[in-house]
């Protein structure tokens, strides 16, 4: 079997095993066990960086600068030295929660994106026309802008106008993946098959690098989530997974927000892992917003 480096373009670029926590957080009043001068040391290590207590016990980290109070967000690691800005909070998980937020209808999406801890590393809101959500519907260009916790604008996905039949194998439907906006690292394109999901996951350069591909019959029921694998080129070696996950019956029949999962070996490049953030956004609104309409 073919190792994860001969898949991936693994992360070289590992961040130095230290944290810098913030000298003062919201609702801070004295000093806390092991603060010492301007920074908090903390003995607990976990996958090779220093982090807190509450980290380890797996409790979410509260008061994040640049947020409100009582937010869970994930502590800030520390930056890459070699990656884009804000990709950081990728090098150290290999699983990915994103939630739709309940919105009212036919307005613009948003969504929480967490780790298996649910501290959230990321929000992401639609910016799209009000014309193209009512005319074009779940097939609207858009482009989709993803926060960190600082308010900065770190991953941008751009989707254009395409074809969504699956009877028309021309024109069919792809997302370009920013990190920085304005610098793609990646892209994801369907693939046209008769019957079967196909899609195809690029590099910066265009170049294959993954195949994904879903069941014939989106049927979403009793519990059941629907998977779509990333596999090897040769679809031989399954590396990864995107779920969308059941959330009931109320909310499946009635709302329009979906959860999903992303999956990944945790040594995967941040890169790859962003672009597959971006196939998971592709698709919800290829498949899971087209029941609602």
């Amino acid at each position: 079997m073919r190792s994860w480096n001969s898949l991936f373009c693994l992360n070289s670029s590992r961040p130095p095993r230290h944290i810098a926590y913030p000298k003062q957080q919201a609702g801070h009043t004295g000093k806390q066990a092991g603060h010492m001068g301007s920074q908090a040391f903390y003995p607990g290590r976990q996958h090779g960086y220093l982090v807190s207590p509450a980290c380890l016990a797996g409790i979410p980290v509260q008061n994040q600068p640049g947020r409100p109070a009582g937010v869970p967000w994930m502590p800030a690691p520390p930056p890459l030295l070699n990656g884009p800005p804000g990709l950081e909070y990728l090098s150290q998980i290999d699983t990915i929660l994103i939630y739709q937020q309940i919105e009212p209808v036919e307005s613009n999406k948003k969504y929480e994106i967490k780790n298996s801890f649910g501290q959230r590393i990321y929000f992401a809101a639609e910016d799209s026309h009000f014309c193209s959500r009512n005319c074009c519907g779940p097939s609207r260009p858009f482009t989709l802008r993803i926060t960190d916790n600082l308010g900065r604008e770190v991953i941008t996905l751009e989707r254009p106008l395409r074809c969504n039949s699956c009877c028309c194998p021309c024109c069919l439907q792809e997302i370009e993946i920013q990190a920085p906006p304005g610098v793609p690292i990646g892209y994801v394109t369907q693939t046209w098959y008769p019957y079967l999901k196909k899609f195809t996951i690029q590099n910066q350069k265009g170049e294959d690098v993954l195949k994904m591909s879903g069941p014939c019959i989106m049927c979403s029921c009793c519990g059941r989530d629907i998977d779509f694998e990333i596999t090897s080129l040769d679809e031989q070696i399954v590396v990864g997974r995107i779920s969308k996950h059941w959330t009931g019956i109320l909310k499946e029949a009635f709302t329009d927000a979906d959860n999903f999962g992303i999956h990944f070996p945790r040594d995967v490049d941040v890169k790859m892992k962003a672009v597959l953030i971006g196939a998971c956004f592709l698709i919800d609104y290829m498949f899971f917003e087209r029941t609602r309409n």
